[in-house]
């Protein structure tokens, strides 16, 4: 029987151990290429890293690991830039994380950041890895203040984590099997947490309809909309709406290549034929008749802007939710926050700052199929571009 493969990302402030403690699951895992070595495992990490990223592709950013529940791919994110855009670009989602804490240092900003970044990305399936604990001498008394002053941040983001393990990524405590060296811990060491975790996000096959549309081609006498059902089924023979026109249109065939569907559900890539409608093109949803989503040229999301140059009022940008490309510009920034405290630094401003949150209101030029990201991710997280290149991401509240 094929195993589940489960994505997982591991994030924390700089130097808390992320490098050092990929390794370790790879070392002690069995799955780093023959003839390296176990004496500097974030060597190790870093030497894999240079050498994936002569490739330009998104999966040469990850790593793979085994345990005998199931397979694993580390998203690998060195920054929260990085981070990011390499969960909404598409093909690897995350279904889970590993906040990491350095047990001598404590909670840090980055800490609370990436924290909050999981929770804004629809990652609720979260272990803590307090690191290091070899430097604080394996001592519950620290292991406890900082379980206890995370687990308070946590609750504050509506963020609950299944479980604290104190670990030392660097000697291998409590990675694979329980420590000896802390006994005083009762839960499950680290990778025996993580087979916890569920493989499988919320099943969007019971939602309605949604088919993204990535492009259209001809062949032969035929248009073929290409794209991916993002949720609900789709079948020979519907009847469907094109957002966000809502002009109607039946499905004559379903195409995969080689041969043909009946039907298709959420997560699959397909073609489709259509009857009675004016050419599609990229960017439009094909939807439920009876369940449309909302289209609309203004509304309100969580930002989160990455760019040093702050997001003012009224600044051009390029909004993409989806396959969905259009001109934007913020109208109303309603507070903003600091994402390291987490604290509304001002009401009703008008520059959202790098690293801060804002509750923004968006214009767009042209009508946008929309969803609320507690619904449905794929529709309701967007991108903000600014001179062609990633300037802040944000949620449909």
């Amino acid at each position: 029987m094929k195993k589940q493969i489960l994505k997982i990302v591991i994030v924390g402030h700089v130097d808390h151990g992320k490098s050092t403690l990929i390794g370790r699951l790879l070392y002690d895992s069995h799955s780093i290429p023959l003839g390296k070595k176990e004496e500097d495992l974030a060597f190790l990490t870093d030497q894999l890293r240079e050498e994936r990223e002569q490739a330009k592709t998104i999966d040469t950013t990850q790593v793979f690991f085994r345990t005998k529940k199931r397979d694993y791919v580390v998203i690998d994110a060195p920054g929260h830039g990085e981070l990011i855009k390499n969960m909404l670009t598409g093909a690897s989602l995350a279904q889970a994380g590993v906040l990491i804490v350095d047990a001598r240092e404590g909670i840090e900003e980055q800490t609370r950041r990436h924290a909050y970044l999981l929770k804004m990305l629809g990652i609720e399936q979260l272990i803590v890895a307090c690191n290091k604990m070899d430097l604080v001498g394996y001592e519950a008394g620290r292991f406890a203040q900082i379980k206890a002053e995370l687990l308070g941040i946590l609750e504050g983001m509506r963020l609950k984590p299944r479980c604290v393990v104190p670990i030392s990524a660097k000697a291998g405590e409590n990675i694979l099997r329980r420590s000896s060296l802390m006994p005083w811990y009762k839960g499950p060491a680290l990778m025996q947490a993580l087979d916890t975790l569920a493989a499988v996000k919320r099943h969007v096959s019971a939602l309605v309809l949604r088919f993204c549309c990535q492009d259209v081609y001809r062949m032969g006498q035929e248009d073929i909309v290409v794209g991916k059902v993002v949720a609900g089924r789709i079948k020979q023979g519907q009847r469907v709406s094109i957002a966000p026109s809502f002009r109607q249109a039946r499905i004559r065939a379903i195409r995969i290549f080689p041969g043909r569907l009946k039907q298709a559900c959420a997560g699959q890539s397909i073609g489709l034929v259509l009857d009675g409608a004016s050419p599609v093109k990229r960017g439009e949803v094909l939807v439920d008749t009876k369940a449309p989503p909302l289209s609309t040229r203004s509304f309100q999301g969580e930002v989160f802007w990455l760019s040093d140059e702050p997001l003012a009022l009224d600044t051009a940008l390029v909004l993409r939710c989806a396959t969905q490309e259009t001109e934007c510009a913020a109208v109303r920034i309603q507070d903003r926050s600091s994402s390291a405290t987490l604290e509304v630094v001002e009401a009703d401003a008008r520059r959202l700052q790098a690293n801060e949150i804002g509750t923004v209101t968006l214009q767009t030029k042209d009508p946008v199929v929309i969803e609320k990201f507690s619904y449905l991710e794929e529709l309701g997280r967007f991108t903000l571009e600014k001179k062609g290149n990633t300037a802040g991401v944000g949620v449909v509240g």
